[in-house]
């Protein structure tokens, strides 16, 4: 088995040291050094769907921002976590998701960062579509029970009726990883037209 070699990077001006094939973010939170996330879960597969863990870093004199939930740390990256331009990103983002999801846990994270105020108006879908329910049900549980449809602003989560009705009511593992609480909150609007996930758990519940 080859041996993973390590690597040595600058972040927030303090030395670190990670193991080849590590992510910035997973070299930084081994250093405890604090990079704010929504959709990483440290058993999934990185997937950087939200963008809030985006950092600078610099190398060759030359500096961009990149998302470091899947990016790999490498020899002499020099990365900030919290500069100027980061800060500016993660302010728009949070603004664009207050919009549509203003869940306690990204208005704990706008405060953070000084959002007093949504400068935006969306219509209220509490998803951040952040994937961890669709990950999870998938690389974990392999039940594929929930999934995404739709492209572009009409993307959202369902619930597959055909798998759902079987697995949900003895599982609900998903419901504790959504970070603006829409799962266990509401089913409305997350599953296909006329059925919703109290549909689902009422066949499991209901007498043979």
């Amino acid at each position: 088995m080859k041996k993973l070699q390590k690597v040595t990077l600058t972040i927030n001006d303090r030395e670190v040291t990670a193991k080849e094939g590590m992510t910035i973010l997973e070299a930084a939170r081994d250093a405890g050094i604090y990079i704010p996330t929504l959709c990483y879960h440290e058993k999934l597969a990185p997937y950087g769907a939200c963008r809030i863990c985006t950092v600078e870093l610099s190398r060759n004199g030359r500096s961009r921002l990149v998302t470091s939930c899947v990016y790999t740390v490498e020899n002499g990256l020099i990365v900030k976590t919290e500069s100027p331009k980061v800060i500016k990103v993660r302010k728009l983002l949070l603004e664009l998701m207050l919009a549509s999801s203003p869940a306690k846990a990204i208005q704990d994270l706008a405060r953070q960062y000084g959002i007093e105020k949504r400068r935006f108006e969306a219509d209220k879908t509490n998803c951040i579509l952040c994937g961890l329910c669709v990950r999870y049900c998938s690389e974990i549980k392999q039940a594929n029970a929930i999934g995404f449809v739709g492209r572009g602003t009409e993307r959202r989560v369902v619930f597959h009726p055909e798998i759902a009705s079987t697995v949900c009511a003895s599982c609900r593992e998903c419901f504790s990883l959504c970070p603006t609480g829409k799962l266990p909150s509401e089913t409305d609007g997350v599953c296909f037209d006329d059925l919703t996930l109290d549909d689902f758990l009422k066949t499991q519940q209901s007498p043979a």
